[in-house]
């Protein structure tokens, strides 16, 4: 069929343009039939790419004990081997695609989706599963399967094609194919398999004739295999570790930092070995994550210390099989005129990859145990990295059954639910967990005015059922908390001496916020009763909010009612979550300011969200490019080179080096440095919206559903601010360019742009797909 098509398109080209010459016919029909080959329509619309089922893209891929195998779906389904693979469980899977076009401000007004049973049948463009003809629509995610119903087991093949606002077609996308589940139900989150990828040392010295020393340059979750050689029977001692010392792992590195050893016999002649990772009491118990059997025990190690064998080696000989969830290394990049900030961002987006481990979030190696709190952290840096959104769902689906103790983190089973709605414009998580997250938001909990406590009687058995929590409810702020864990006197955790009350001020924060995304869910999903409720409960906990907590004399937040201690966390939280009117953040900012990073590596979340939520940039980049004891290069100068659980071992004596929750700069750096999240769910519009504080320059590439989007600036403090940007197709954009004082003009692709001002930017609107150039001038 599409030949087909492609025949009579060249004759009708031909006719028009090669009339009367023979030679030039044949060299234009070559030349259309090339162009057609590659996928392409003369006319400028490229075919649709990167086409994804219920949010993965690789529905196709195989894998086999984690590596990925050139065996198809059809073949694997009935091999011998114990192969891996998506399976949709859900009866009416949804699709997407991105659009492409060499246009300028492409919007998608239709498409056509062909699903069939057979490559044969996909081939010859006959859907017998469904054709969904020409659809007028500018969806190009969440389109749901409204064919014939789908088999269990089987395999099918689609391809969708497209129209755009310049009247013009595509042609079809390559084909994707995807397999169903043995059992389909109405709803159910597909993930990938967890993949394993070998890495090969950066380094290796020989210290003595039969020490070796051994440098993988970061560390990773995985296990090692070795390819040695023997003339006799003989035995070696293999040790693996996170951190070193003096040249040399460190075999006491304290706290939950890895250090293994193990005894390896081997055989005369050459043999391929792998060292089985002791399993640990505490990352395997009942309630840990387990990693799947086909990937085998794993442990976090950089370095390598082989000690007996006595022959040569080089990097192909040892191997540290490398664990983590499929995550596109390419999907995004940040660069900056700041040396340290870069190093922050590699660090930090690295951390994603490498904590990806279990196929969940979890909360680094000690426990392996998903954590609201983490979740959040973990969710945002993976969108903004990655461009997968499988994972965070599937992670905020096991909380949801799996709650944790503290008050503030079942709170945000709101804050992820409507990120995973924002990020993805999906509402199916929305629907499914619509009651449980309403339970989330313990609204038996609140008194007459508004507030939520758990110290007033108030939690009971039937509570804690309802948010799924075994064990006791207890408010956190930050942590670890003053005294716990060892910490002592001289260095009271991370709450900044917050005074616990009955009615606590962050918990209350939470609790805001909670409402104010529920009414929004409420209001998406048509529930107006709820709606209504929650939006009357928030601007009552708002309005006491600011009437008892604030501090008029001191003007800040006290930590509770009762108290007159203000903290960084009393001060932060209401910020991050817009609850401090306007006549006051400047007063509540002064306050953060003046108490630096007095907060964990999760409260630095919030604090950096605080303060470029009100233009605080040049302080939030402070932060983020510090080089003190409380710092993200902090990490780096301790020598690891994924995120830590704390600032430092001596803030917490029992922290591990690979907790993903310390990487908040992940987000932070795209979402606000550069300014880039989306203004309407799944991206359809974007709000570009830079604070560069001091940098000169920089550049990003932040992956979407709908496409990349890719921004670049130059910063000549007081003179001039240009920007180049790049929109996906089918998106456009409000972009924010911080004014310069008595600037003179605006302008948009070398012209005088249309826009307005807000506060310390002039915003240009509908902005629309490829690349754009806009500048304010001085």
């Amino acid at each position: 069929m599409l030949i087909q098509e492609n025949k009579i398109k060249i004759r009708i080209l031909m006719k028009k343009r090669c009339p009367s010459y023979n030679l030039s016919r044949v060299f234009f029909t070559l030349l259309i039939m090339t162009v057609f080959s590659f996928g392409f329509n003369a006319s400028g619309i490229n075919s649709p790419y990167d086409l994804t089922v219920n949010l993965l893209q690789h529905t196709d891929q195989v894998f086999l004990s984690g590596y990925p195998v050139s065996t198809s779906l059809k073949n694997a389904d009935k091999g011998t081997e114990q192969y891996e693979f998506v399976k949709i469980a859900q009866k009416n899977p949804f699709f997407g695609w991105k659009v492409s076009s060499d246009n300028k401000n492409t919007l998608q007004t239709a498409y056509s989706i062909i699903v069939a049973s057979s490559e044969k049948k996909i081939a010859m463009n006959a859907g017998d599963m469904w054709t969904s003809k020409k659809v007028g629509s500018n969806k190009s995610l969440n389109v749901y399967y409204n064919g014939k119903p789908l088999k269990p087991g089987a395999i099918y093949f689609w391809k969708v094609k497209t129209w755009d606002n310049h009247g013009l077609e595509s042609s079809y996308s390559p084909v994707s194919s995807f397999i169903m589940a043995d059992s389909l139900i109405d709803y159910s989150t597909a993930r990938y398999p967890i993949q394993k990828t070998d890495k090969i040392p950066e380094i290796i010295n020989k210290l003595s004739d039969s020490l070796t020393f051994i440098d993988f340059g970061k560390d990773g979750f995985g296990r090692l295999r070795l390819t040695l050689s023997a003339q006799k029977e003989d035995t070696i001692v293999i040790r693996m570790g996170e951190c070193i010392e003096e040249g040399r792992i460190n075999r006491k590195p304290g706290g939950t930092i890895r250090y293994s050893s193990y005894s390896l016999t081997l055989r005369k002649g050459v043999n391929t070995y792998i060292v089985a990772i002791h399993p640990d009491k505490r990352n395997t118990g009942a309630m840990a994550v387990k990693i799947p059997s086909c990937i085998g025990q794993i442990t976090p190690f950089r370095y390598v210390e082989i000690e007996g064998y006595l022959g040569k080696l080089n990097k192909n000989q040892i191997i540290r099989e490398t664990v983590n969830y499929p995550f596109d290394d390419s999907a995004s990049y940040f660069y900056s005129s700041d040396s340290v900030l870069n190093k922050i961002w590699n660090l930090c987006k690295y951390s994603m990859k490498a904590t990806s481990f279990a196929g969940i979030f979890v909360d680094g190696d000690r426990e392996r145990i998903p954590y609201e709190a983490d979740a959040l952290i973990n969710q945002l840096g993976f969108y903004m990295t990655s461009g997968d959104y499988s994972m965070a769902r599937y992670t905020c689906e096991y909380l949801i059954d799996n709650a944790t103790w503290p008050t503030e983190w079942i709170l945000q089973n709101a804050l992820l639910a409507w990120n995973d709605y924002n990020y993805t414009g999906n509402k199916d998580f929305l629907k499914k967990n619509y009651t449980e997250l309403k339970a989330k938001l313990m609204l038996p909990l609140e008194n007459k005015e508004g507030f939520i406590s758990t110290r007033t009687g108030k939690v009971t058995n039937n509570l804690l059922e309802s948010v799924h929590l075994s064990g006791e409810l207890k408010d956190i702020v930050d942590w670890p908390h003053t005294g716990m864990l060892g910490v002592g006197k001289e260095e009271p955790g991370e709450t900044d001496g917050y005074v616990f009350k009955d009615i606590n001020t962050v918990v209350n924060a939470f609790h805001y916020r909670a409402l104010i995304l529920m009414n929004r869910i409420a209001d998406i999903l048509g529930k107006t009763e709820d709606s209504s409720e929650f939006s009357s409960a928030a601007l009552k906990i708002k309005k006491n909010f600011n009437n008892q907590l604030w501090n008029r004399e001191d003007k800040v937040y006290n930590d509770g009612i009762g108290t007159t201690h203000a903290s960084l966390h009393g001060n932060m939280f209401p910020l991050s979550f817009d609850m401090v009117p306007e006549n006051r953040k400047e007063d509540v900012l002064n306050f953060i300011k003046s108490r630096g990073m007095a907060c964990s590596v999760y409260g630095a979340q919030f604090l950096l969200e605080s303060i470029y939520n009100t233009d605080g940039d040049q302080y939030g980049l402070d932060l983020m490019s510090s080089t003190s004891g409380r710092s993200w290069y902090n990490m780096i100068r301790a020598g690891s080179t994924i995120t830590m659980e704390s600032w430092d071992n001596k803030y917490k004596p029992n922290q591990d080096w690979n907790h993903a929750w310390g990487a908040a700069p992940a987000n932070i750096i795209p979402r606000k440095l550069m300014g880039i999240e989306p203004l309407e769910p799944g991206f359809s519009k974007i709000r570009i919206k830079p604070q560069p504080g001091s940098l000169k320059s920089a550049e990003i590439k932040v992956p979407t559903l709908r496409g990349e989007v890719k921004a670049s600036f130059k910063n000549i403090k007081g003179k001039s601010f240009s920007m180049k940007i790049s929109v996906p197709v089918n998106s456009t954009a409000e972009v924010w360019l911080p004014v310069i004082s008595s600037y003179r003009d605006v302008k948009e692709d070398g012209i005088s742009a249309n826009y307005r001002k807000d506060g310390n930017f002039v915003v240009i609107e509908n902005v629309g797909s490829g690349e754009h150039e806009l500048m304010i001038n001085k």
